[in-house]
């Protein structure tokens, strides 16, 4: 079992941040915000997919003060607003309703970083604190002679107790790299000395494939540690479903998902009897949104799978060529052609 640190507990709308709250599945739109029409239709795709809060981005007024009203009445799921440099557009995300703001308070003077305090306090919003290694102040920078952990971590220090000296608690804070190593040592180190609610990542992490696999690492390696309240899988890519995708993927994995399904699958052989990648990934289709916790494995021969199947809550191994096995908790229950498997199986799933 993974033990999580314990955090602080703040609400981005109405989903909870920290002290044990489930950890939450975030991604950031990539549509022109002003498109309000097009912006909704890509915060709809991943709420239906599982996201719990999304990221929208406010750089000018027209997102922010018109656009962004919109949004906000109209998503499913909270909306966080991305603000850099000018601390009006945080004000005016505020009074259109943005459940959170998220900025970098290295690009913004401190006169508007207690302004955008001042805003959030009286309008009960969170803030997310954004210290990434591409943003450390020149003095820090020039005193580490790179943007190390330790200057991350000065850098996240000094805006903590900015915020606090302004009588301002109600954040997040994130300490993203590029670089996995780095990631994951800044959280480490800022989870020792800090119990505000972290929300985990790689910053421009890359392309689908690489960009999948760094994050798994970093997020991966963080939430075995019991580190993160919250996540975003960082992707350059079109469809910003497969950021949700990975991320609820990398949760699964740890079994922090909550109710879910896990398909086992063996990578096939020559002894393989039976379609092993097509029934795995038949399965997968058919119990992406099954709210229960289940056990299913898809094995190609007898080597691995009676033993598989026996401790899975539905086992499926290929007996003879084109021939499997299923059983059920543990039990057999069935030899069938594997033309059948999905459907028998999904007989199943759909009365339990």
């Amino acid at each position: 079992m993974i033990n999580r640190r314990k955090t602080r507990k703040i609400f981005v709308g109405n989903v909870m941040v920290g002290a044990n709250s489930p950890i939450t599945v975030q991604t950031m739109t990539n549509t022109n915000t002003e498109n309000v029409k097009a912006t909704l239709q890509q915060i709809e795709g991943v709420a239906s997919i599982g996201a719990d809060i999304v990221r929208v981005s406010c750089p000018n007024m027209a997102s922010s003060a018109t656009a962004l009203r919109e949004i906000v009445k109209n998503s499913p799921i909270p909306i966080i607003a991305d603000v850099h440099f000018n601390y009006k557009r945080a004000i005016e995300a505020i009074e259109s309703g943005a459940h959170c703001i998220r900025i970098n308070p290295g690009n913004i003077l401190d006169y508007g970083l207690k302004e955008i305090a001042n805003a959030a306090n009286n309008n009960n919003v969170s803030i997310r604190l954004g210290i990434n290694s591409g943003s450390i102040p020149r003095d820090i920078l020039e005193k580490h002679k790179e943007p190390s952990v330790d200057a991350i971590i000065e850098t996240a220090i000094l805006n903590i107790k900015k915020f606090e000296d302004m009588g301002f608690y109600n954040f997040k804070i994130s300490v993203k790299s590029s670089d996995v190593n780095t990631s994951i040592a800044a959280y480490r180190k800022l989870s020792e000395i800090s119990d505000y609610p972290l929300h985990i990542g790689i910053t421009e992490a890359g392309t689908l494939f690489c960009g999948t696999i760094k994050s798994a690492i970093g997020i991966g390696t963080l939430l075995a540690d019991g580190i993160g309240d919250t996540l975003r899988v960082s992707l350059s890519l079109k469809d910003i479903r497969e950021e949700v995708k990975v991320g609820r993927q990398i949760l699964k994995s740890l079994d922090l998902l909550g109710n879910t399904v896990n398909i086992v699958a063996c990578p096939t052989c020559a002894r393989t009897l039976i379609d092993v990648v097509a029934i795995a990934t038949e399965l997968e289709k058919i119990t992406g949104n099954f709210d229960k916790t289940l056990r299913i494995s898809v094995l190609g021969c007898v080597v691995n799978g009676p033993g598989e199947a026996i401790n899975s809550d539905i086992g499926i191994f290929g007996f003879k060529k084109g021939i499997a096995k299923i059983y059920k908790d543990g039990t057999e229950i069935k030899t069938c052609a594997e033309e059948n498997i999905v459907e028998i199986v999904g007989e199943i799933v759909s009365a339990l």
